[in-house]
């Protein structure tokens, strides 16, 4: 008899494939199903070539190859997307088995979900999932809420494939139940944004007022990130200022517009902390910066019309680039110290 697949994963995006293959590195023997089967052709025929990874082309042969309890990871978007999976894939289910959603789902929406199929047997867990693609691949950090039963089912399996602290320990923990995992995440989303923000915002002061340019932009911040303010996020950013225009030549960050989009995890952080009445004003403001660069058109009119003081600075430049270093430790603790206090009152 064939041997039975021991996870599997429905999301064949950058995300889910990087989980896979992650999941693979570390000894786990891995079934996956997409939507669209010419991303699932296309996956398995390259990364996945040759290793213990088996593809399905319909639900039903997805689950039908998984070992009992069987234990599924959803990496689709958030919203009506999981939905639409949870509707194909719960019939085909048996009590007892893990329903995983690795996304970034709004928490109320998980609580629904958890109820739901708890109602018929099953064993869910809302899953934060931090550090992006390349983390999904190398080493995530893992914040599962739910069921206590699954999470100890998949235990072994976060722990294999989760980030390690500078002790070893793996990042991962069982959260709490419903949508535990899912809120922590979100908060985590909320202080990014801070994050973000606050770095741009230490940018903008010494690319405007300075006149740095990006190779010395890149010293600044790789000097930055070997002290206090040591973090991925740094490190990505000083590396950002080395990458070039293919076409032009310039430096990528000088080209890129200044327009961002959000996919609603800081926007619900405020939102709660409004509910909760939590301070959180270097989140909120960084959701409206994100909010306001969308109104890219209007901006561009207004500047026609009120340019604003001229942003040169006069003094010594070693003194201001100091003191930006230490503006932006000073407000990187207060994101994080708004988002800690929202956890604690949540």
């Amino acid at each position: 008899m064939e041997r039975k697949r021991q996870v599997g994963l429905v999301g064949l995006a950058v995300m889910g494939q990087n989980l896979v293959l992650n999941m693979e590195r570390n000894g786990f023997s891995v079934a996956v199903y997409n939507r669209t089967s010419s991303r699932t052709e296309e996956f398995i025929h390259r990364r996945a070539k040759g290793k213990a990874i088996e593809a399905a082309y319909s639900p039903e042969e997805f689950v039908e190859l998984l070992e009992r309890p069987r234990r599924v990871i959803i990496m689709v978007k958030a919203g009506p997307a999981v939905d639409q999976v949870l509707d194909q894939l719960v019939p085909l289910l048996e009590p007892g088995d893990v329903v995983v959603d690795g996304g970034n789902s709004f928490f109320r929406d998980t609580e629904c979900r958890a109820r739901e199929l708890e109602e018929k047997g099953l064993r869910f867990l809302g899953t934060g999932i931090s550090g992006g693609e390349e983390g999904a691949l190398r080493g995530p950090s893992i914040m599962p809420g739910g069921s206590r039963e699954a999470y100890e089912l998949m235990e072994p399996i976060f722990k294999a494939i989760a980030a390690r602290a500078k002790d070893g320990a793996p990042c991962v923990t069982y959260i709490g139940p419903g949508g535990a995992g899912h809120y922590v995440k979100m908060v985590h989303n909320g202080i990014e944004y801070g994050d973000m923000q606050l770095i741009a915002e230490a940018y903008d002061l010494l690319r405007r007022a300075l006149g740095m340019e990006a190779e010395e932009l890149h010293e600044v911040f790789s000097e930055w990130n070997r002290g206090e303010l040591s973090s991925f996020l740094m490190e990505i950013t000083a590396d950002i200022f080395l990458r070039k225009d293919e076409e032009t030549g310039r430096p990528l960050v000088d080209l890129i517009l200044d327009k961002a989009g959000q996919k609603g995890t800081g926007k619900w952080t405020s939102q709660n902390a409004f509910d909760l009445g939590v301070p959180t004003p270097t989140i909120n403001a960084a959701v409206e910066a994100r909010i306001l660069s969308a109104y890219k058109e209007e901006r561009v009119r207004a500047s026609k019309v009120l340019r604003g003081p001229a942003l040169r600075y006069r003094g010594d430049r070693d003194d201001l680039i100091r003191a930006v270093r230490q503006a932006l430790y000073a407000r990187k603790v207060c994101a994080y110290v708004q988002g800690m206090a929202l956890l604690r009152a949540a």
